[in-house]
Order: structure tokens, then C-alpha cells, then sequence
């Protein structure tokens, strides 16, 4: 039971998730690709025996190539058409994973705590207040010194030029041929969900008990944090 002023996480806004083949275009839509989740846990140390959580784990690509190198994979995710996606995915791979219904407010851990907590385009669902609650919840079963993996829509620009900045995202990354996500998506990403920036996030992170190892932003409204628990 969650509280009833507790923020509706499994309700979320943006790109309608709710039947399979929703789920199916989403997960062409997203570039799904094994090389780059292998290059990914490569850099996490990810390996034989790791305990990794993958937050909002969409499709499964990532906790599938996790429990593929041996590590015991949990994927989380609030909706159940992902879920089930991710868990054809596992039993077409011929792997084990834990699959949980649950969002980074109502996750609970079972067993010995996460080497390896990571989520990939999805923490934006929270507006500032719940992220930093969402965080806080993260460190609660991440282990100590264990490693924590951000990937988002996180904007670095000065704000007095935003105007400017996220017209040119809609722009580039917004298609208008039918492939990929379209204008409208970022549109209404931009407009509903809750993009915010690195500085931001920065005073969260330290404040749930997270030093951050390393950033990268290779565009102004996109980058990653690796941020090692206290």
C-alpha cells in the first residue's frame, strides 16, 4: 500500500506503453542494442555473481545481457506490458531474471544489497521532489561503495537560453517519417515530464549519500552520472 499523497508513479505521462505493440514500437523506437548494453556493464564491472538493479528496465535488453556474463539481474518496471516484453526477451536468451512490478518509489529489495544500481531514460517520470525521495530510496539497498548509473534527458545549457536549446532538440531528435520518436513525443516530453538540470541533480545526489566518480554530456540536453554510494 502506498500513501495516498504518495506521487502516482505507476500512471505515468509521455509515450502510451499500455498494449504490446505499443511496447514492440518503443523498443525499436529507443535503438535498442546489446554491443553498447555489454559496453555499458563493461565499465560497471559488471560480472559472474554482481547484484544489479535495472530501474525502469523497459524491454530488458540491459538485465538480459547482465544475467547472460552471470550476474543476478533485477529489472523493475511500472508497467506490466514491459515486463512481460523483458521476460520473452530473458526465456528467448536462455537466462534467469527477477522481474519486479514497482517504480524507484515502491521498489523494495529482498536479499543482500545491489553492487549496481543503473537506470537509463526514465528517472524524468518524477517531478525534483520525488527524485530526490527516489534517490534516497536507491541508497537505502544499494551496497556501500556500490555503484549508481544515470542516463537521462538532464540539461546542462545556461537557463537563460532554454528557449533556444530545446527548440533544437525537438528539431534534431524529433522524426517526422514515421521511424523513431516523433516531434510530438519530445513535445510533450518537454511540455509533461520533468527533465531537470545537472546542477540539480547534483545537490540531490549528495544529499542521498551518492560522491559522484565521474559526468558526461556529449550534448547540452543529454549526459550520464556514475556516482559511487558513501
Amino acid at each position: 500500500m502506498t500513501a495516498p499523497w504518495q506521487f502516482a508513479e505507476f500512471s505515468p505521462v509521455g509515450v502510451d506503453l499500455s498494449s504490446t505493440d505499443a511496447v514492440r514500437a518503443y523498443d525499436r523506437n529507443q535503438g535498442t542494442d546489446p554491443a553498447r548494453d555489454r559496453a555499458l556493464l563493461d565499465r560497471l564491472g559488471v560480472g559472474p555473481g554482481t547484484r544489479l538493479v535495472d530501474l525502469a528496465c523497459g524491454t530488458g535488453s540491459f538485465v538480459v545481457e547482465a544475467a547472460r556474463r552471470g550476474a543476478r539481474a533485477h529489472g523493475v518496471d511500472v508497467s506490466t506490458e514491459m515486463l512481460a516484453f523483458a521476460g520473452r526477451r530473458a526465456e528467448d536468451a536462455g537466462v534467469e531474471v527477477s522481474l519486479s512490478h514497482a517504480g524507484f518509489l515502491t521498489y523494495r529489495h529482498d536479499g543482500a544489497p545491489a553492487d549496481v544500481v543503473t537506470t537509463k531514460s526514465a528517472l524524468h517520470q518524477l517531478p525534483d521532489f520525488w527524485k530526490q525521495a527516489a534517490l534516497l530510496n536507491i541508497a537505502g539497498y544499494l551496497a556501500p561503495g556500490g555503484l549508481l548509473y544515470i542516463w537521462d534527458v538532464i540539461f546542462t545549457f545556461p537557463p537563460e537560453e532554454y528557449a533556444g536549446h530545446l527548440r533544437r532538440l525537438v528539431d534534431e531528435f524529433g522524426h517526422t517519417d514515421g521511424e523513431g520518436f516523433s516531434r510530438e513525443d519530445f513535445e510533450s516530453h518537454l511540455r509533461e515530464e520533468f527533465s531537470t538540470y545537472g546542477w540539480i541533480l547534483e545537490g540531490m545526489l549528495d544529499r542521498a549519500g551518492f560522491d559522484i566518480v565521474s559526468t558526461d554530456f556529449p550534448r547540452p540536453t543529454h549526459g550520464e552520472f556514475l556516482c559511487r554510494r558513501r
